[in-house]
C-alpha cells in the first residue's frame, strides 16, 4: 500500500488575539494519497486556510502529528521547513503575491535560484511559455492583467516540480470566465505533472473537479463526501 503524502493526525491550531486564545483548528485527521485532488470547502472562518498553511508549515500546530512528503513538520526548525517547502510544495494564493520589482521571469526563478539551480531562468522560461506567457515574461506585475499574474503564480509554484500543489482561492479575485481558465490550467497541470493538488475553494463547481471534497465547519472536518 502506498503512504500518503499528507497525514494530519489530531491536529488543532491555537492563536493568540487581543481577546485571547482561539482554537483555529480542532483536532483535525486527514490523510491524503500522492496524486489525489482535493477540495477543501466550507463557509468563512471555518479553517479551511488555516489548514493549508498548517500543511504548508507556514503555521505550527499547537498540538498533534502533521506529516507532509514524508517529514514530520513537528519537530523541525525554520530553515529546515523552508527547505520541505521549497522542494517538495508549491503554494498559489488568491492574491498572488507576486513580487512587483520583479518580471514574470525574475518572479518564476526567484524559488529554483533559491534551491541554487543553475538553469533557474532556463527552467522559468519553458514554465511561463507552458501557461501561455511566453510573450510576457520581461513585463512586471503591474503591468499584466489578473488572470496573466496568477498564471506566474501557477508557474512559479510548479517550478521546482514540487510533490504537493496547495492552492487557496486561485480563483477568487478573477472574474468566472478568467478564473476557469486558471482552474483549467490547475488542473491540467496536476495530471501531467501527477502532483498531489489541496485546493481551498468556495466555488461548488470548482470543487466537483477534485478527486474529494472535505468538508469544513467550526475548525474541524465535518464529513468527506466523495465529488460527483
Amino acid at each position: 500500500m502506498i503512504d500518503p503524502v499528507i497525514v494530519l493526525n489530531e491536529v488543532s491550531l491555537t492563536l493568540g488575539t487581543r481577546a485571547g486564545p482561539v482554537e483555529i483548528l480542532k483536532d483535525v485527521n486527514l490523510a491524503v494519497q500522492p496524486g489525489e485532488s482535493v477540495a477543501v470547502v466550507g463557509p468563512s472562518g471555518s479553517g479551511k486556510t488555516s489548514l493549508l498553511m498548517v500543511i504548508a508549515g507556514l503555521e505550527r500546530a499547537s498540538r498533534g502529528r502533521v506529516e507532509v512528503a514524508g517529514h514530520e513538520l513537528g519537530g523541525l526548525g525554520e530553515d529546515e521547513l523552508a527547505l520541505v517547502r521549497g522542494s517538495s510544495i508549491g503554494i498559489v494564493f488568491q492574491s498572488f503575491h507576486l513580487v512587483p520589482t520583479m518580471t514574470a521571469l525574475e518572479n518564476v526563478a526567484l524559488p529554483l535560484e533559491f534551491a541554487g539551480r543553475p538553469d533557474a531562468f532556463g527552467t522559468a522560461r519553458a514554465l511561463l511559455e507552458e501557461v501561455g506567457l511566453s510573450h510576457r515574461i520581461d513585463h512586471f506585475p503591474a503591468q499584466l492583467s489578473g488572470g496573466e499574474q496568477q498564471r506566474v503564480a501557477v508557474a512559479r509554484a510548479l517550478s521546482p516540480r514540487p510533490q504537493i500543489v496547495l492552492a487557496d482561492e486561485p480563483t477568487g479575485n478573477l472574474d468566472g470566465k478568467t478564473g476557469e481558465l486558471i482552474a483549467d490550467l490547475l488542473f491540467d497541470l496536476h495530471r501531467r505533472r501527477s502532483a498531489t493538488l489541496v485546493l481551498v475553494t468556495h466555488e461548488t463547481a470548482l470543487a466537483r473537479r477534485c478527486a474529494r471534497i472535505v468538508h469544513m465547519a467550526d475548525g474541524g472536518i465535518t464529513r468527506e463526501p466523495v465529488a460527483a
